[in-house]
């Protein structure tokens, strides 16, 4: 019985980790429509920036985090508003294709200058601290700072969206882009914000990615799908419905792995199926909200 007690604890904390990778991929969908296929590239360029920063400057990856937010917001900002705003409209196959060519670009590019090895953000004792809950279960202080953190952005996301003059504009462009633009909305502007925002919460995701794993140039699309999942899950749109699709796909995860070790992956794949079948829009579709 404890093992399935401590399955489903960490469960929900690795549900945390996708709900990370998820929140920005979900941002940029809500406000853009934007499928980002450079979504998980990102998260692990940001990880290297995060680790050439801890080591160039002698930091605390917490800290170093710090330093590269501002610096990923300019080129998350940046990225939009010269590059992908140009393919933006319509036509679905351009911002696909443009964003699969960045992967690839941002895929080489790291292999080119940290070779294929894996790498790992160092925080100290904090990586293998634990608080022990009793009955031989124990929770790990960087997966419950994930799981925290993973809540914070929801709650940030969500404040931005709904209680500030940007989160308006947010949703005057994903409602009705044509009628926004007639009401002297600079959409250009707009979706440059919100990718930058984006930016914001892949620096987040990719510190406890380096925190909870090793990574290498070639994990990023694997880290895609999972976000991909945890935002079908959750329903498209809906930011607290992207914690929950997480959420999902990360017990789907531990309690396969607990049934048979090799069903991990597989189960998670499997409850995104089934919810695909049952909820076509997902748990908690934004329209709902």
């Amino acid at each position: 019985m404890t093992g399935w007690i401590d399955a489903l604890i960490q469960g929900v904390l690795l549900g945390g980790l996708y709900a990370l990778f998820a929140a920005g991929l979900s941002l940029m969908f809500g406000v853009m429509r934007l499928v980002n296929l450079a979504h998980g590239d990102l998260i692990v360029l940001a990880a290297f920036a995060i680790l050439v920063i801890a080591g160039k400057l002698g930091l605390d990856p917490f800290v170093a985090v710090l330093v590269a937010i501002p610096i990923l917001f300019v080129i998350g900002f940046a990225l939009q508003y010269v590059l992908l705003n140009r393919t933006l409209g319509r036509d679905l196959l351009a911002p696909l294709l443009v964003t699969f060519g960045l992967s690839i670009i941002i895929q080489n590019g790291l292999l080119q200058l940290f070779s294929a090895d894996s790498q790992r953000l160092r925080a100290g004792a904090i990586e293998t601290a634990s608080i022990p809950l009793g009955g031989g279960i124990a929770v790990g202080v960087v997966p419950l700072l994930t799981l925290v953190s993973a809540i914070a952005v929801i709650v940030f996301l969500n404040l931005i969206f709904y209680r500030t003059p940007i989160g308006r504009a947010f949703r005057a462009t994903s409602d009705d882009l044509e009628v926004a633009q007639l009401m002297g909305i600079d959409i250009n502007r707009v979706f440059a914000t919100a990718m930058a925002v984006a930016f914001v919460v892949i620096a987040i995701a990719a510190l406890f990615l380096g925190l909870r794993a090793n990574f290498d140039p070639t994990i990023g699309p694997a880290r895609l799908l999972y976000a991909f999942e945890a935002v079908i899950i959750g329903g498209l749109g809906s930011f607290w419905g992207t914690l929950a699709g997480g959420i999902v796909l990360g017990l789907a995860q531990t309690i396969g792995a607990r049934i048979d070790p090799e069903w991990q992956i597989l189960a998670g794949h499997l409850a995104f199926l089934v919810v695909l079948v049952i909820r076509p829009r997902g748990l908690f579709p934004r329209a709902q909200d």
